[in-house]
């Protein structure tokens, strides 16, 4: 795993040794001196993540991560903080600011390449959650986006795994006040829980009895409900191997005996608002490609949902030698319905129309609205005698009652002609099907509107 490495010090030899260290694993290395010039760089997309010295005159390395994670542009970026201080009050006020992770000078040349690494493949998962979001924007919804608004990383869902009692309640007395904490102290169930909860975060010891607290780590990562679940797990000080074996696994970030009651509620916020930033970048690429096959006005399928549907269903009808029927549905006289009462008027009766439709289908059955007043519904499994009386009560409901328009101040009379057709042969394809259905329609609009016509091939 190689990348892109921000390194910032004023100091010039300390720069240089970060550069050699980096360099010789492969990594393509930007330096600069200031904060300025380093918020100038990353607003540029010239790094995949920030090692930042702390002690730097004029703007320091806690005001250079705070202006970082407070830019939507470079919110996402990796910060490390590399210093001197040891302290956990400087840890926290360093995560305070945003900071993804500390290391300690002299820095260990293990501890460095690891945990680069590990930030680097985070930082590229959200990478292209991000790119995914903003092409779905681009072509798909336009005006839908990630909300950047700050997150308190509070009011998570919490898994302690932890089978030493005095040690899950300290980490449950630091946590609950602000979350909801659950504890599991048999590791062999963990992994049902951590699959089954609607967890944020899961805080795994590996001072566990009997138990590789690393394999739950593992075990977890592989599962595919679990895969982006953040993983912060606790170490003894002499685990370091342990840790940058976590790190390669995937663990999100650690924690090393005795804890610091502050600095273990900093880092699960940093990871519950990392967490949810990424959910929020998942939901709204699924938001945006269901929007792209979904007609806003009806809220059924569209036609470009109805032309890659359609297909399938044809195939798998025919590979399956099954039977397929299909309705072209187009509501009579529509333009006179905008021209005498208005397009908003129009608007309604579709809206009105589509859900009668939906109403009074079988599940199985899949309307579409492929065009302003024309609408496909494709029908699985059904024979034409099933399709016509399905339509038939379609058009009964239609014709029923009057649709209300103008905010229900006024009603109007609407009704629909259908026509059917169904797969007859094995050379069918969904043009073929759907020309015979158009004709269909034309006969019962030709013979007088409101009535359901079948293709009779």
């Amino acid at each position: 795993m190689t990348g892109r490495v921000l390194v910032v010090d004023d100091i010039i030899a300390n720069v240089k040794l970060l550069d050699a260290r980096l360099t010789a694993e492969y990594f393509d290395v930007t330096t600069a001196t200031s904060g300025t010039d380093a918020i100038d760089l990353c607003e540029r997309a010239q790094c995949d993540i920030v090692l930042l010295d702390v002690m730097m005159p004029g703007m320091d390395g806690f005001e250079t991560c705070r202006r970082l994670k407070a830019n939507p542009a470079t919110s996402h970026i990796p910060v490390v903080m590399v210093t001197a201080l040891d302290q956990p009050a400087d840890r926290v006020r360093g995560l305070e600011a945003g900071a993804d992770d500390f290391l300690t000078k002299p820095v260990n040349d293990i501890a460095l390449l690891a945990r680069v690494r590990s930030l680097i493949r985070l930082k590229m998962v959200t990478d292209e959650l991000r790119k995914r979001e903003s092409a779905s924007r681009e072509f798909a919804v336009q005006g839908a986006s990630v909300d950047f608004s700050p997150d308190s990383g509070q009011n998570a869902n919490i898994l302690i795994v932890d089978d030493r009692l005095s040690s899950h309640e300290r980490l449950n007395a630091v946590l609950r006040d602000h979350n909801r904490v659950d504890v599991e102290t048999r590791p062999q169930e963990a992994l049902f829980r951590a699959a089954e909860g609607n967890y944020d975060l899961v805080v795994i010891s590996l001072a566990l009895e009997d138990y590789d607290g690393l394999r739950l780590c593992s075990q977890i990562r592989s599962l595919d409900r679990t895969r982006q679940l953040p993983m912060l797990i606790l170490a003894e000080p002499e685990d370091d191997a342990r840790v940058l074996r976590g790190l390669d696994i995937g663990i999100n970030d650690y924690l090393m005996r005795p804890i610091d009651r502050n600095e273990l509620s900093a880092r699960v916020r940093t990871q519950v608002r990392r967490k949810r930033y990424a959910d929020r970048l998942r939901n709204n690429v699924q938001f945006s490609l269901e929007m792209a096959m979904t007609d806003p006005l009806t809220g059924l399928h569209n036609r470009r949902y109805f032309e890659a549907h359609a297909a399938a269903a044809v195939e798998q009808s025919i590979r399956r030698d099954r039977p397929m029927s299909m309705l072209v549905l187009d509501i009579d006289l529509f333009k006179s319905i905008n021209d005498n009462w208005g397009h908003d008027a129009g608007d309604d009766v579709l809206r009105e129309f589509a859900h009668r439709v939906r109403k009074n289908l079988r599940g199985i059955d899949l309307p579409c609205r492929v065009g302003g007043e024309e609408f496909v519904i494709i029908m699985p499994e059904t024979e034409m005698t099933i399709a016509t009386v399905v339509a038939e009560r379609v058009r009964r409901k239609i014709e029923r009652d009057p649709f209300l328009i103008h905010g229900g101040t006024r009603s109007i009379a609407v009704t629909v002609s259908i026509g059917a057709s169904c797969l007859s042969t094995p050379a069918d394809t969904v043009q073929s099907i759907l020309k015979r259905a158009d004709q269909a329609l034309y006969r019962a609009k030709r013979d007088g509107r409101n009535r359901v016509a079948a293709d009779a091939a």
